[in-house]
């Protein structure tokens, strides 16, 4: 086993989400294939990768809300809602499109 493996992936941010990601709608990123542990990264990972390592923003408060995607912000694996996919323990693959949608709106 090869702790070099990755996995390339397509994340896309609209609604307004982009702006916090240096204002880039789309994302082509390679991420390890296994997280610290050794287990397959999944969704949930992939939320605090970012968050981590491609938010340049300060405001993770409008990405996540207690460690998880805040409340009207859809995910979408493949043009899947995530929620019939497992949410955040879905596995990610070699080229999956993650898109996060957001809802939230001012007015």
């Amino acid at each position: 086993m090869t702790s070099e493996a990755t996995i390339p992936l397509t994340v896309e941010f609209s609604g307004g989400l982009e702006m916090l990601f240096s204002d880039e709608r789309k994302h082509k990123i390679q991420v390890p294939a296994k997280d610290d542990k050794g287990d397959a990264v999944t969704v949930g990972w992939l939320v605090d990768y970012l968050c981590e390592e491609l938010m340049k923003d300060t405001r993770k408060e409008m990405f996540l809300l207690d460690g998880h995607v805040r409340p009207g912000i859809l995910v979408l694996i493949n043009d899947a809602d995530w929620e019939l996919e497992g949410e955040a323990t879905y596995a990610l693959q070699p080229n999956d499109n993650i898109l996060f949608v957001s809802t939230l709106h001012g007015g």
